[in-house]
């Protein structure tokens, strides 16, 4: 799956089936407040740097930077600044092009 199609697929009721959870995850966050339990639960139930840093990014968008920060550490990223909506696409794109 390439960005575009990743986000043409945000018009549609739930995530294409084959997206791994770090990605599905990023997909559900898209829903806002209504997606954020779903999108958390597979973020925290998925193992690695993927999922770790879209943990971490979940945490920044509930305000809980200490717990954030952890997951960036965990995924061996810097801590984000900037809009979410930007970081939220630019980790997508990295996802998408390194899977």
């Amino acid at each position: 799956m390439d960005p575009d199609r990743f986000r043409a697929s945000l018009a549609d009721a739930a995530p294409p089936p084959d997206l791994p959870a770090p990605l599905a995850a990023l997909w559900w966050a898209e829903r806002g407040p209504a997606g954020f339990d779903r999108a958390h639960a597979l973020a925290q139930e998925a193992e690695g740097p993927d999922a770790a840093w879209v943990h971490a990014h979940l945490h920044r968008a509930e305000g809980d930077l200490g717990n954030a920060a952890y997951w960036y550490r965990r995924a061996g990223r810097p801590v984000a600044e900037g809009p979410l909506p930007a970081e939220r696409a630019a980790i997508a794109t990295a996802l998408l092009r390194a899977g």
